[in-house]
């Protein structure tokens, strides 16, 4: 064999082998991509996660407080507290939307917003477009898919999902459809209480007592089903900071384990986010990091 020969011979081979490589490096980033959320994230990926939003009380009055025993004793003892959380803004209404949507979507104020006016991504249309389920269960709304601003005690200002085209009003539900096999959950939900039972009105033991009798036994399901519960505020009482509480309870939460890395709504966006699996995050949530430091 000529030297000439050999020579091309050996290119060839280190050809072919650098092919391979690279193949094996695009087959490597495609799983990457393409491969459970959990890998990428180190987040679980729980079947169920419900959210349920109170009002206007700071990380103090409720968190060590004798009037919030169930949250205190069952759902921050036995899940994950979130020492250094805070909402976004005051006043109430553009929280939600930041929380919801990574935006206050210019909202400013508590001002009734014009039904199916936003085009902008949330996390109900993130979920709705990649196959996944999304509800919202809202206490004292008229019957499911109402738009009404104000009836009672419930109040649409709490219920930014109303104001985006893409989530369709179906989605919204009573709080008596809440469902009873829990099974029967969407992938994510939120839960907003009427104007007393989420501590805007009426006292933080009224609350506490709501929390506990209306979602205390899907807290209980969780904890062995692959599922999550969490807990959080709007905003403060305009006196704290906007520190709130935050609280994280399921099967994949370490039990008395606590966060003091700042959070805040588009954190806790994020974290839904890929919680769920999804490949899209809405507004802020896509520059905001996932909680951490507490899962099992």
């Amino acid at each position: 064999m000529t030297a000439a020969r050999a020579s091309r011979r050996i290119r060839r081979a280190l050809t072919a082998s650098a092919g391979a490589v690279a193949l094996a490096a695009s087959s490597i980033g495609l799983w990457a991509t393409t491969g459970s959320t959990s890998r990428v994230t180190g987040l679980p990926t729980p079947a169920h996660v419900v959210v349920v939003v109170m009002e206007n009380h700071s990380y103090a009055q409720v968190i060590g407080s004798s009037d919030a025993p169930y949250i205190n004793r069952t759902l921050k003892a036995g899940g994950a507290n979130l020492t250094r959380s805070f909402g976004l803004t005051h006043p109430s209404e553009p929280n939600y939307y930041m929380l919801f949507s990574g935006s206050g979507q210019g909202r400013t104020d508590d001002s009734c917003a014009r039904a199916g006016s936003l085009s902008a991504p949330s996390l109900a249309s993130e979920l709705i477009a990649s196959g996944r389920t999304w509800a919202s269960y809202n206490e004292g709304l008229p019957h499911q898919g109402s738009t009404v601003c104000r009836s009672g005690e419930y109040a649409r200002k709490h219920n930014p999902w109303f104001a985006f085209s893409a989530v369709p009003t179906s989605t919204a539900k009573t709080m008596k459809q809440f469902p009873a096999d829990f099974t029967n959950l969407p992938t994510e939900s939120f839960v907003v209480p009427n104007l007393c039972h989420d501590m805007h009105d009426c006292p933080v033991s009224t609350g506490d007592t709501w929390i506990h009798r209306k979602l205390g036994a899907y807290a209980d399901w969780a904890r062995t089903h692959n599922s999550l519960l969490v807990l959080t505020f709007d905003e403060d009482d305009g006196r704290s900071g906007n520190h709130i509480p935050t609280v994280l309870y399921g099967e994949h939460v370490a039990p008395g384990s606590s966060s003091g890395v700042p959070c805040n709504h588009y954190t806790l966006l994020r974290t839904l986010e890929d919680l769920a699996g999804l490949r899209t995050h809405a507004g802020h949530a896509a520059s905001a990091s996932d909680i951490t430091g507490i899962w099992k």
